[in-house]
């Protein structure tokens, strides 16, 4: 396979839109867990901590997706610059790596989706057995 400048810029547009959702994302989670911290200081009930506490895990887990994107694209970047002096065997090397940053900021994202959904399962079977214990259908 030949790598030309074409290649690495196929890239740029994929990873600004993961970049653009996770931050999306990270921006949300922010702004619940201020809410929830609001909440849980003047409640102090139990619940609002673990939720608190899956929020935190889940602003890392985006953290670090969005710091392995950004690092794909810095290699793309890179690529493109080795490229253009003749330099094919490292930027094979970096664009490389520049492909596994990506895929392993698709896998952190495939987890904090996991746990997000694992956290809202746990809330909708809370919903549900207040719904049972109130005497509802």
């Amino acid at each position: 396979m030949e790598l030309t400048l074409q290649t690495p810029s196929l890239l740029f547009p994929a990873v600004s839109l993961l970049l653009l959702a996770y931050t999306n994302r990270f921006l949300g989670l922010a702004s619940l867990v201020r809410s929830l911290e609001g909440s849980y200081r003047q409640s102090h009930e139990g619940k609002l901590l673990e939720q608190i506490h899956n929020l935190k895990r889940r602003l890392r887990l985006i953290r670090n997706m969005q710091l392995a994107g950004v690092l794909s694209l810095f290699c793309c970047t890179v690529t493109m610059f080795l490229l253009f002096f003749n330099r094919t065997g490292a930027a094979e090397v970096v664009f490389s790596a520049a492909l596994i940053l990506m895929m392993v900021s698709l896998g952190i994202s495939a987890e904090e989706i996991r746990v997000s959904v694992r956290a809202l399962d746990v809330h909708l079977t809370d919903l549900g057995e207040k719904r049972d214990a109130g005497g509802g259908s």
